[in-house]
């Protein structure tokens, strides 16, 4: 069974910093693009980082300078540490696994940047 659990949201001053982490498990991890993507209420869900099965990464301009992508093979983790928070990346923040034939979600996990 394929899963995908994040973890590391929550509710963050703006200013401040998050380190989000994707566990998968059921899945040869290291052959899977991993990309971070949120969702705002009443907006569309929007790619934020990804970071191939080669560590090539790839932002958001929104996140550019203040995200960074990274994965651990050996734990099957992936990770978005995020600096310099701002209201606006106030979103619920999914994980996705994928490759040519695979794509896998997790459930998601809320951050809110706020005062």
């Amino acid at each position: 069974q394929v899963q995908l659990v994040e973890s590391g949201g929550g509710l963050v001053q703006p200013g401040g910093s998050l380190r989000l982490s994707c566990a998968a498990s059921g899945i040869i991890f290291s052959i899977y693009d991993i990309s971070w993507y949120r969702q705002a209420p009443g907006k569309q869900r929007e790619l934020v980082a990804t970071i191939t099965s080669g560590g090539s990464t790839n932002y958001a301009d929104s996140v550019k300078g203040r995200f960074t992508i990274s994965r651990d093979n050996v734990k099957n983790t992936v990770y978005l540490q995020m600096n310099s928070l701002k209201p606006e990346d106030t979103a619920v923040y999914y994980c996705n696994a994928r490759t040519q034939y695979n794509n896998y979600w997790g459930q998601g996990t809320q951050v809110t940047v706020s005062s």
